[in-house]
């Protein structure tokens, strides 16, 4: 069977319709399927969403779509999670301590501990990292330095190796929001509705090869 360019992973979670959008916004077209098999067959996969980790994560497990999204980024292809999906790229989050997650990002989610109100929402300017000046997708896709995007999260990743945070924001501390690791790239924001600073990002992994 043929490859599909580009699949935007429909795992009964928010937010998907606009991510696809977003994409084709920056011409890239993007396929929303619920099929593990085309899933397997993508060129590159987007993993959105909005949700509970435990909810989401037992959706993957029951349709299939977990171990497709796995299997597309061990054969080295781009895979990109957004704000939930980009949690369940982690084994372990502190929403749901006891729920194995999808383990392609090292580190783990925790929740925010801060003197603010939680979950974190609206605009955040992102700082590219080192890491993130010299990544293809973070040097392609952000026009300014800090680019604004748009936040709503409780949670964010901590723990994370020398390297893997490709960009900050800052909320009652710094905290990472933009990580990626060879083939694999996660936002914590949400690209989709940060205007044209998502718009490019999306793009840039759209025309990304690892």
């Amino acid at each position: 069977m043929n490859a599909v360019p580009l699949v935007v992973v429909d795992y009964g979670v928010n937010n998907l319709r606009s991510v696809r959008r977003a994409l084709e916004e920056g011409g890239h077209a993007a396929l929303l399927s619920s099929d593990p098999d085309l899933v397997r067959r993508a060129d590159r996969v987007v993993m959105p969403g909005v949700g509970h980790y435990a909810k989401a994560m037992q959706n993957l497990r029951d349709t299939g779509l977990g171990a497709a999204v796995q299997e597309v980024a061990a054969a080295g292809r781009p895979v990109m999670g957004i704000c939930l999906g980009m949690q369940l790229f982690f084994a372990k989050s502190d929403e749901a301590p006891e729920v194995q997650g999808l383990g392609l990002l090292p580190g783990r989610i925790t929740r925010f501990a801060v003197n603010l109100p939680v979950p974190h929402v609206g605009w955040a300017a992102v700082q590219r990292t080192a890491a993130g000046l010299a990544h293809p997708v973070a040097a392609k896709g952000f026009a300014h330095d800090p680019e604004f995007f748009y936040h709503v999260h409780s949670f964010h990743p901590t723990d994370l190796p020398d390297g893997v945070t490709l960009g900050t924001g800052d909320y009652g501390g710094a905290f990472a929001t933009l990580v990626g690791r060879d083939n694999v790239l996660g936002a914590q924001f949400h690209p989709e509705k940060s205007q044209q600073a998502g718009i490019r990002l999306l793009a840039a992994f759209a025309e990304w090869t690892p």
